[in-house]
């Protein structure tokens, strides 16, 4: 099986953004494949809801030999083991649950993978709302 290019978006607005970050993109780089270019971070503000915290943003390009299925679970399991609670729910519910945007300690998106197009309940392909977010699409830009 060939390897594949998956692009993750990664934020962070809470605790030690990019200690966190790099911490996220560590774990990337050991559990779902080699990052081959990472964008720099970006400082932002928050999207859907309000807050004091600015978010951290960046975008790493991965090589994988996971699917896309390993992948969402593998950086589901990387945001829990760096504190992310809030999308816990979503795997233990068939039915997914409306996902409120917060605060948190690390968000790991999948943006883009190979030229698939993936349109489930729980995974979308590329991400549906990357295009109309800046702090996705400026570090996506720098490295695509």
């Amino acid at each position: 099986m060939g390897m594949h290019k998956v692009y993750l978006g990664l934020g962070s607005n809470l605790g030690e953004r990019e200690e966190t970050i790099r911490k996220a993109i560590a774990m990337i780089e050991e559990k779902v494949g080699l990052v081959i270019r990472q964008s720099s971070l970006i400082e932002t503000e928050p999207w859907g809801f309000e807050s004091g915290n600015k978010f951290l943003n960046g975008v790493v390009l991965c090589e994988t030999d996971l699917s896309t299925r390993q992948v969402l679970r593998t950086t589901q399991a990387i945001e829990r083991a760096l504190g992310r609670t809030s999308k816990t729910a979503t795997a233990l519910h068939s039915q997914p649950i409306a996902k409120k945007y917060s605060d948190r300690p690390i968000d790991i998106d999948i943006l883009l993978y190979d030229d698939l197009n993936i349109n489930e309940p729980d995974l979308k392909i590329p991400h549906p709302l990357m295009y109309e977010r800046d702090f996705v699409m400026i570090p996506l830009k720098e490295i695509q």
